[in-house]
């Protein structure tokens, strides 16, 4: 999945001033985001339990496109998501994040 970063976004008004970036923070929600829209199933029957790593490896700037990709894997009580973030100069993050499944 892909996400414009717009340099209107009203985040990058207080982070690092006259040097804007995208917070490692709104990074983790662009992967949650994305690892729902991909999830097993439809995805509706999943909440977040943990994000159990984030890792930093890249800046993301405003206009950038960052992109996420992510791997599944089932787990007791619900599916973990290895997912990595990037954009056109590379990786920006690693993130792993634990999902459980709601008994409806």
């Amino acid at each position: 999945m892909r996400f414009s970063i717009e340099g209107s976004e009203p985040v990058f008004a207080g982070h690092y001033p006259d040097f804007p970036i995208f917070p490692g923070v709104c990074v983790v929600e662009c992967v949650h985001r994305a690892a729902i829209a991909a999830a097993p199933g439809t995805g509706s029957g999943l909440s977040l339990a943990a994000l159990e790593s984030a890792r930093f490896t890249g800046p993301v700037f405003p206009g950038d496109v960052l992109t996420v990709t992510a791997d599944w894997t089932a787990v007791e009580g619900g599916w973990k998501c290895s997912a990595t973030a990037s954009t056109e100069r590379g990786e920006s993050a690693t993130v792993r994040l634990r999902y459980r499944e709601d008994r409806g």
